[in-house]
């Protein structure tokens, strides 16, 4: 994808204050985005915690929106065409108390970009589950927090 992080970042932000401004409330940061992977941090902040001190659950399936829409709305920024995405449905296990800043990662690349050259032939709505991880790396590592399977919902607009 074309984008530098900055950019990305910086149209991440816009998208949030204008559009969504749950997710700007949130903060969160793109840390890497490439073909394959998205990754976003969301920091543990007094905003965004719940009454154990860990990430309130609303604010992890933020992060796992964004890590699973952004990549879809890049590779469609980068091919100059539109899309309308949403989401049909959400299943997540909530495996630990996410205690620290939070990192979703979607290593879905390939099928997105599979959805997005189906939606361009066809003009149809795709709708194909992904799976988005949630981790605290400076606590646990790579053991997950939470895991959501969220279907990812595209349609080229012509």
């Amino acid at each position: 994808m074309k984008q530098s992080l900055a950019h990305a970042n910086r149209m991440l932000k816009l998208f949030g204050f204008f559009k969504v401004p749950l997710i700007w409330y949130c903060r969160p940061k793109i840390l890497v985005l490439n073909e394959e992977r998205v990754q976003i941090r969301i920091p543990l902040k007094r905003r965004n915690k719940n009454h154990l001190n860990s990430m309130y659950f609303g604010v992890l399936a933020v992060g796992a929106d964004v890590a699973g829409g952004f990549m879809a709305m890049s590779k469609s920024e980068s091919r100059g065409k539109k899309i309308s995405l949403a989401f049909k449905s959400v299943s997540a296990e909530f495996l630990k108390r996410p205690e620290a800043d939070v990192v979703f990662t979607c290593d879905d690349g390939k099928l997105i970009d599979e959805m997005l050259d189906q939606t361009m032939a066809s003009g149809e709505r795709i709708n194909q589950p992904v799976r988005i991880t949630a981790t605290c790396p400076s606590l646990h590592g790579d053991e997950p927090m939470a895991v959501f399977d969220l279907t990812l919902s595209v349609k080229a607009i012509s």
